[in-house]
This record gives C-alpha cells, sequence and structure tokens, in this order.
C-alpha cells in the first residue's frame, strides 16, 4: 500500500516566502525515507493553507504562481489554496489562477452542516466551465472541486484546507490494495470484513506511530489518517476489482451499492487516528474497473453509492458542451446528500471541450484510466432563480428512535476510543 499524500496544513501570508515551508520540506524529506522503510513508500507531499479569504490576496493568480515556486524550492510536490466561499469575489479568479500554473488546486464552498448556498453553487458550476475552457482538454478541472459540508485537515486534494492554527500534517492512504486482497482471499463475508479490518489496523498503527515520532522531531501536529480506498489505475490496485470481488456483480449493477456499503462498515469497524473522509473513493478516471463498467452506471448511481459511503463525485468524464445549469443541479443533489446525511462529500466533475456522450477520453496521465464520457442530462432548476439559500434542520433520529442494548454497548465502546464512525450517533445522545 502506498501513501498517496503527507499534506502539510500551514497558515500563510499574502507574500509567500520560501522559509514559510521549509519546515514542511524537512519533514517531507524524512517522512519519504521512514515510510518506504517501513514498506508505506510516499507519492506527494502538499500543502495546503488556511481558507484564501482570510489570506485576501491582492492578486490570486499571483499567489498561486509563487506558492508554486516556493513548494518547488522546498522539495513539496502540490500545493491548495485552501477552500472559499463560492460567493466570494476570489472565486472568479479561481480559473485564471488553476490555468497559470500546474500544481495549484483550489475548492469552494458550497453547502456546510445544514445549509446549502444556492448562490454558490451556481458560481462553482460557472468556475467549472471556465476551467474547462482555459486549460487543455478540461484537464484543470481535475485541481477544482466544490465541497458540501467538508471540515478541515482532510489529506487528500482538492478538498484539503487548514484551520489557521499552528502547523499539522496527515496521511491520504491509497488503500485499495488493501479491500483487493481482503476480498479475493475470503470465502465469505466475515472473512472478508475481518481480512480488511485486520490490514487497517496493521498498517494505521505502524503509520501512526511513524507520524507521531515525525510530529515530535518537527514541530507539527499530526492530526490523523484519512484511510480511504483510494485507487490507482491497476486491477491490483482498483476499488472497483475489489467490490466486484466481493459480491460478484460487475460494478454498476445490483449488489454495487451493498459492496459499497459493506467496504464502508469494514473501514469503520477499523480503529486508527482518523482525518478527513476515511470512506470509500469511486474516482471513475482513477480506476481501472470504474472506467471500464464506465456504460454500466451513471452519475445517479455515482450519487446512490455515495449516500452509504464515499466522496461525492470524483473525476466525472462529462461532454464538452455541458451547460453550467445542469451542471449546477448536480451539485446540488450532491449538496443535499451532504446536509441531509451529515457528511463530507465533494465533487470533481471534468467537461471535456469537444467530446460527447459517449467518446472516449484521451488523457495521459499516469493516475487516469480513460473512460468512455458520461451522460450529465440536462437541467435548468428554478430554485437558482427565486433563492439564494436553503436550510435544513440537522440530521436527527427517527421519532421513537432508540438504541437497543447491543447496538448502545456499541456506540459506548466506539465512543471509548475515540472512532468518529459514529458522530451522526454522538450528536444525539
Amino acid at each position: 500500500m502506498n501513501i498517496r499524500s503527507l499534506t502539510g496544513f500551514l497558515a500563510l501570508t499574502d507574500s509567500v516566502r520560501g522559509t514559510d515551508l521549509r519546515a514542511l520540506g524537512d519533514l517531507g524529506r524524512a517522512a519519504r525515507v521512514e515510510f518506504t522503510r517501513a514498506g508505506f513508500p510516499i507519492q506527494t507531499v502538499r500543502v495546503a493553507t488556511q481558507p484564501t479569504l482570510d489570506l485576501a490576496p491582492r492578486d490570486l493568480p499571483r499567489f498561486a504562481r509563487d506558492l508554486q515556486a516556493a513548494c518547488q524550492a522546498n522539495g513539496i510536490d502540490y500545493a491548495s489554496l485552501g477552500a472559499l466561499p463560492s460567493e466570494h469575489p476570489l472565486v472568479e479568479a479561481l480559473a485564471a489562477a488553476i490555468a497559470e500554473t500546474e500544481h495549484i488546486f483550489a475548492a469552494a464552498h458550497i453547502a456546510g452542516r445544514t445549509h446549502i448556498n444556492l448562490r454558490a453553487i451556481a458560481t462553482a458550476a460557472r468556475v467549472i466551465r471556465q476551467i474547462a475552457a482555459a486549460t487543455p482538454a478540461g484537464f484543470g478541472n481535475l485541481r477544482f472541486a466544490a465541497l458540501a459540508n467538508c471540515p478541515p485537515h482532510s489529506p487528500f486534494f482538492p478538498v484539503a484546507y487548514h484551520d489557521g492554527g499552528t502547523p499539522a500534517f496527515a496521511l491520504a492512504t491509497e488503500a485499495a490494495p488493501l479491500a483487493v486482497d481482503a476480498f479475493d482471499r475470503a470465502h465469505n463475508l466475515g472473512e472478508a470484513r475481518a481480512r480488511l479490518v485486520g490490514a487497517i489496523e496493521s498498517a494505521g498503527e505502524t503509520l501512526a506511530r511513524l507520524a507521531s515520532e515525525l510530529a515530535a522531531r518537527y514541530a507539527f501536529r499530526f492530526v490523523g489518517i484519512d484511510f480511504s480506498f483510494a485507487p490507482y489505475p491497476q486491477a491490483s490496485r482498483s476499488i472497483g476489482n475489489a467490490l466486484e470481488q466481493l459480491s460478484g456483480a460487475k460494478f454498476g449493477e445490483h449488489g454495487t451499492l451493498f459492496a459499497a456499503a459493506f467496504a464502508t462498515d469494514s473501514l469503520n469497524r477499523a480503529r486508527f487516528p482518523r482525518a478527513g473522509f476515511s470512506g470509500l473513493m469511486l474516482p471513475v478516471l482513477e480506476d481501472t474497473t470504474l472506467a471500464a463498467r464506465a456504460s454500466l452506471f451513471t452519475v445517479h448511481s455515482l450519487l446512490l453509492y455515495s449516500a452509504v459511503c464515499g466522496t461525492g463525485l470524483d473525476t466525472i468524464p462529462l461532454p464538452g458542451d455541458i451547460g453550467a445549469d445542469t451542471l449546477a443541479a448536480i451539485l446540488l443533489d450532491l449538496a443535499t446528500l451532504a446536509v441531509k446525511l451529515n457528511k463530507p462529500l465533494t465533487a470533481r466533475l471534468l467537461p471535456i471541450p469537444g467530446l460527447g456522450v459517449g467518446a472516449r477520453t484521451r488523457f495521459e496521465f499516469e493516475y487516469f484510466a480513460n473512460a468512455p464520457v458520461m451522460d450529465g442530462g440536462a437541467s435548468a432548476l428554478k430554485v437558482f432563480e427565486t433563492d439564494r439559500q436553503v436550510d435544513f434542520l440537522a440530521a436527527q433520529p427517527p421519532a421513537g428512535f432508540a438504541l437497543d442494548e447491543p447496538d448502545a454497548a456499541a456506540l459506548r465502546e466506539s465512543l471509548a476510543r475515540g472512532d468518529t464512525s459514529n458522530q451522526n450517533l454522538r450528536e444525539n445522545q
């Protein structure tokens, strides 16, 4: 299993200096040695700032260029501009900031814990269209995400942003191989779960120990591991392959929802210091199996699976002529799931200029498996014309809801060990 990223979280100023990143660069170099020696190579070292609104750079594209140069000088591979409220004027400069750089990511909030910002969604949809037009083959949208109900300190990009406090770091895993191995070798569901939980906990113990030692050595906070089943475009590292091994169904057929929920449940049972999503990722263009099965599922299918697992809609290839209205409608459905289920979800939507539904993408990128362009539909919702924001009640258990004793005991044990997988239940106790 590889570590996709060691992501540092730093509070910066508008005038980026190389010295601001020196300590993270030193930590990253030491971590590459220590983790590789332990059998967990680090693919990238990254940095995420506090929300760009707090930075308030006068010239966002210039700030992005300066940040990229400072990262390169310190051995840091990628940087995130934090996250912006999508209605802020700086959002309009995001397309230029991404177009003028190669290693800078950005994100914009479209929903919080109990509200959906309709104007923010409309703005984010326009930004996606702008980036598609401003970068070759629309590839720049790999580096932009719309965020719904996402807290700070997720180490995966583009969602990553800092809370503005003292320097911190987290680990993002490429854990799909653990699921492939566990499900391929198991004879039944109980064995599959036990193998996967055991593999996660064994790896998590080593990762947490090494990270804590590095945090003490370099005066950083270690804020946890995002042990998500991120894939790589090989069958042995494909989460789609793992789910097919478990269910016996091709990804997208009936049974996929169960497999997604089962894998997520297994991850939730494992004990390790959690950060970010710690869930099931289904990035269409990053997974060999998902790319091959793209004709068997839809954007609606992926939203359904997100209800029981993952991170939302990730690296979805869409027609180049898809309208901002349709993109906004897709983002609205995603934001609704995030708010009503109280879970973090993101969207990375990739309209590809010149390609229509069914045409095959032609990216030459190590982390992509090319796939047919998916049908995004067509929508123009009147709510974007009439309202600015919609609020929802915080997620509550059904009327008369009560845990039976086995579930109550499991919850008490979970809370005692600091497990965040039952966050919703904790809030309602």
